[in-house]
């Protein structure tokens, strides 16, 4: 039975991925941020998901989540680590706090690695451990690869969760730890709520970019209603695990080859020309 770490497991991916895999026999330590969401998601879930209280950015209790895995896993090594918690600080660049930029890398980059460091020797840079090396899959977006007006903040930590996880990777080819980016495009998760309630200060509204940031909002309702299920996103999770030798990346989109294969073979000044009508700027 496959043992993983999934980080971020109170809701969408993380949660569905829990599930998933709990469904399809392994047992799942996932990290949450209440003990009330522990307590949920351990009596909705089973035994087999076992809750690990710690916010990825706190590197203490991160550190002491590790070593519980490592007791439960009893000499042997962990077969996954899913990278998935993180957020999103909207606004134009222009109007955005140096702290909510902070805020937007130390959640998004610096957690993962505060994460991975905890994680890597029971994946499989202990040598006194029993088993397959595992694997490291880090949730990245198409914003690791794209970047929209207001959400550049969001697109700069993924970019450098990209570039984070190309390093890594090969930085532990030594180990036999291989890492895998998944770059979801929409996904029905709870973040479509929050990008719906999200509020601009006045001066952001007021500002030459008031208009665009209206257009935006109807851009989000248009993409969540193509979202896909975040099961879609945890049953490749699930075959990933089980591949001796997956891609390095894989973009989930809606409609893809118009959301995804047509837009990266355009020149980036016609695509300017697209953003700017949409956003009306």
């Amino acid at each position: 039975m496959k043992s993983i770490v999934i980080t971020g497991a109170s809701t969408g991916i993380g949660y569905s991925t829990a599930k998933y895999c709990i469904e399809h026999d392994m047992t799942v330590f996932g990290s949450v941020r209440s003990q009330a969401d522990a307590d949920r998601i351990s009596k909705e879930l089973g035994s087999r998901f076992i809750p690990l209280l710690f916010d990825i950015t706190e590197e203490e209790k991160v550190n002491h989540a590790a070593q519980q895995v490592r007791e439960h896993l009893q000499g042997k090594k962990l077969d996954g680590l899913i990278n998935n918690a993180g957020m999103s600080v909207a606004g134009p660049l222009l109007y955005m706090s140096v702290q909510d930029f902070r805020k937007q890398l130390e959640i998004n980059l610096v957690g993962q690695l505060i994460v991975s460091k905890a994680f890597i020797p029971l994946l499989g840079s202990d040598p006194t451990l029993a088993g397959e090396p595992g694997k490291i899959i880090n949730i990245s977006s198409v914003a690791g690869k794209r970047a929209l007006p207001f959400m550049s903040a969001y697109a700069t930590s993924k970019h450098g969760l990209e570039g984070f996880s190309e390093g890594l990777r090969r930085e532990l080819m030594p180990f036999g730890i291989d890492v895998i980016i998944i770059g979801p495009g929409a996904i029905k998760t709870p973040i479509w709520s929050k990008a719906n309630k999200a509020e601009f200060s006045e001066e952001m509204m007021h500002s030459i970019y008031g208009k665009a940031i209206n257009n935006l909002k109807n851009l989000v309702g248009k993409l969540e209603k193509s979202a896909l299920p975040a099961e879609s996103v945890a049953s490749l999770i699930y075959s990933i695990l089980n591949q001796k030798h997956p891609k390095v990346r894989y973009a989930i989109v809606p409609n893809k080859f118009v959301h995804w294969t047509i837009p990266n073979l355009l020149p980036k000044r016609f695509i300017d020309k697209i953003i700017r009508k949409q956003y009306g700027f």
